[in-house]
């Protein structure tokens, strides 16, 4: 593995530098993001056992979300705040409904009903729940025609400190372990770690030091891409960088489901929408307003907001009774491919 992505961060390096035709380059930039997803992947197995499942998914949502968050800012930088938008809130649908999905679908076929984590599933969704409807507030009051549409800019502003603080309170509960014993009773017998504490973590920091200069090559070949493919802004930005910039939680979600560690699984894909909202978009929003980049707000189109909420909803809906079937992953993938296939025109 590392073998090989070395060879393809060095060929789309290549690519970018030497201006070679920007199909090509967008393609060995987004296969060179999906190696170090399957690298950073095997790097949260080596920690899973030690941190335990709140823990393992807030480092690896947080490391996870850093091609993302550089994405973004290399798309703030080039002007395209409608795909940053699209991003932040395609992001949140693919994991909550094509990551989820696969890894309800995937578990549930090799392992039959999995288990969740009762306690620790109810208080995840619940503050998904409540954090993604949060960042939408600038969006009602915008649509809604109320006074605070005339000061768009600073409430968004304001709406990101707000999320900040919410994050940093959020986390003694993810970091704690969960003591019901549900997934040890449901879980198989795990293998001891193997790699170093300090392997571990150094590795996951390089995959994601690594993944900066790709998401840079990767926006770069966006654009042409784009205009060559006739791909609308908001596809691209709600389909191509929301699956690419989270392909980390792509790799490791599915690949712990299938392992039959669906605790470990849930708590690494939906700490991503909840960092999403509480930390990447407030943090773009600021981002973009204290290093002049294109002004970003928290304000969505009226249909993205709507397809917002009505999928943590019917995540919301499927996990808090603490298990999953295959069939409901399935279901969640098709929910999205409809998504998906609404935006295809913009």
């Amino acid at each position: 593995m590392l073998g090989g992505g070395a060879v393809l961060i060095v060929a789309s390096g290549l690519a970018h530098y030497a201006g070679w035709a920007s199909g090509l380059a967008f393609v060995l930039a987004a296969a060179a993001m999906s190696v170090l997803a399957a690298f950073v992947g095997l790097c949260v197995e080596q920690l899973g056992d030690r941190f335990g499942p709140g823990a393992t998914g807030v480092l690896q949502s947080a490391l996870g979300n850093l091609p993302e968050l550089f994405i973004c800012i290399f798309a703030l930088r080039a002007g395209l705040v409608d795909v940053v938008r699209a991003a932040l809130i395609g992001s949140i649908l693919a994991n909550l409904l094509l990551v989820l999905g696969l890894a309800f679908l995937v578990g549930g076929l090799r392992h039959g009903t999995q288990q969740l984590g009762s306690e620790r599933a109810r208080t995840i969704v619940v503050l998904m729940t409540l954090s993604v409807i949060a960042m939408t507030i600038p969006s009602l009051t915008h649509h809604l025609h109320t006074p605070a549409e005339q000061h768009e800019a600073t409430f968004s502003v304001i709406v990101s400190i707000i999320l900040l603080g919410l994050f940093a309170l959020s986390l003694p509960f993810s970091l704690r372990r969960d003591t019901s014993g549900t997934s040890e009773s449901v879980a198989p017998e795990k293998e001891a770690p193997r790699w170093p504490l300090f392997l571990a973590i150094g590795m996951l920091a390089v995959a994601g030091a690594a993944a900066a200069f790709v998401s840079d090559w990767f926006v770069a070949a966006l654009e042409p891409s784009m205009e060559s493919a006739g791909i609308s802004e908001a596809f691209a930005g709600l389909v191509i960088v929301a699956i690419a910039g989270n392909a980390i939680e792509n790799v490791v979600g599915i690949q712990l489901a299938a392992k039959g560690q669906s605790e470990y699984a849930f708590s690494v894909v939906l700490n991503s929408p909840i960092q999403i909202a509480l930390v990447l978009a407030p943090l773009l929003v600021l981002i973009s307003q204290v290093f002049g980049l294109a002004s970003l707000t928290l304000v969505f189109s009226p249909l993205l907001v709507v397809v917002l909420v009505v999928s943590v909803l019917l995540a919301a809906m499927i996990a808090l009774d603490g298990e999953s079937t295959w069939l409901e992953g399935a279901t969640l993938v098709a929910l999205y491919a409809i998504i998906a296939t609404a935006f295809w025109w913009g």
